[in-house]
């Protein structure tokens, strides 16, 4: 064939003929290539395509038009790869104790710390403890005093079987609740699993002491990144700051499970109950205290029956929010017992 002879464009979507020793019939013919999927169109009469290039076009954009034939190959690897991390992802998450979140940063810094609406002061309560069928299982009391810009709560019930239950916290209340100390002790045969819990909320260290099931008492000592949203201790007290109609709030615990682990619980308006108290009426607001475990454990627990039920708080909301009542488990295997408030019995002469 001669330079004067005429032949087809190396484009497969171009009918013009060249002439010469070139390839390509124009510059926007050579710009795409030998591509047939790209859409395109020369400047010569009875060209097939569909789309006129400019003859403008830089000449950056005869790469990028040639890269568009890759294209499909790259998303395609691109859904491969996906594929084999959501693969990794599930596998780690059934290994893994506590699934992703051990492997995620931690949410202290972000947790937010609950707001004091309501500042607490000097309380002596009595209280009782009962079983939902009305039986007096334990009496109790709750105090809470002053030391110095920190308060102490102690809750206390004696059973009637001589067991125990006391909790002991100590916190602050600048704008936000913090809880500084907190101590648990549950004795005797009302308790599934008798235990004492000690923690330390600033330094975040917390011991357990428990005795196995071979009599034998056993120490459980941990070092836990705690969240400035804490909880041990103060869930009557921050039910009592929030607003009737807000949003849930989360907030974060120290249990024994004997090791102790660090769980999050969920307070939320959970309905509205009245009550009389001689002859006047009164709305009193239904919280609903959730624990959610996190990780495999706590996907896996309501399938074996493990998951602790809700506790329930009545308050009666206000310019001076009150405690009424409260039905919940007081430990982990314990049953749903109820607290109430009880008035003193006076004794005639």
């Amino acid at each position: 064939m001669t330079a004067t002879e005429n032949k087809k464009s190396a484009h497969p979507n171009c009918s013009c003929q060249v002439r010469g020793r070139g390839k390509y019939c124009s510059a926007q013919c050579e710009a795409a290539g030998d591509a047939p999927d790209i859409d395109y169109k020369c400047e010569h009469p009875g060209s097939p395509g569909r789309i006129q290039l400019s003859p403008a076009i830089p000449r950056q954009d005869k790469a990028n038009l040639r890269r568009l034939r890759h294209h499909r190959f790259t998303l395609a690897k691109s859904l491969r790869r996906l594929a084999m991390l959501l693969a990794c992802a599930l596998l780690f998450l059934l290994v893994m104790p506590e699934g992703f979140s051990g492997a995620l940063p931690s949410s202290t810094e972000t947790a937010v710390p609950p707001k004091v609406l309501h500042l607490e002061g000097l309380l002596h309560g009595f209280l009782v403890l009962r079983s939902l069928e009305g039986e007096d299982l334990a009496e109790g009391q709750i105090t809470q005093v002053a030391h110095g810009d920190r308060l102490k709560i102690t809750l206390v019930f004696h059973f009637k079987d001589t067991s125990l239950y006391q909790e002991d916290v100590v916190f602050s209340q600048h704008r936000v609740f913090r809880v500084f100390s907190y101590h648990l002790t549950q004795k005797g045969s009302a308790f599934k699993n008798p235990l004492e819990l000690s923690l330390d909320g600033s330094a975040g260290e917390a011991t357990v002491r428990y005795t196995n099931s071979d009599g034998k008492e056993v120490v459980e000592s941990e070092r836990l990144k705690l969240a400035q949203d804490l909880a041990n201790g103060l869930i009557t007290t921050l039910v009592k700051n929030i607003q009737p109609g807000a949003a849930s709030m989360t907030l974060s615990m120290v249990v024994a499970t004997p090791k102790p682990r660090v769980v999050k619980v969920v307070i939320s308006e959970d309905g509205a109950a009245w009550f009389s108290v001689g002859n006047s009426t009164h709305k009193a607001v239904r919280y609903a205290v959730k624990i959610e475990l996190k990780g495999v454990p706590g996907l896996v627990a309501p399938l074996v029956g493990k998951e602790p039920p809700d506790t329930h708080i009545w308050v009666l909301h206000g310019e001076a929010p009150a405690y009424l009542k409260s039905e919940g488990p007081l430990c982990a295997g314990c049953p749903v017992w109820r607290i109430e408030l009880v008035s003193p019995a006076w004794k005639n002469k």
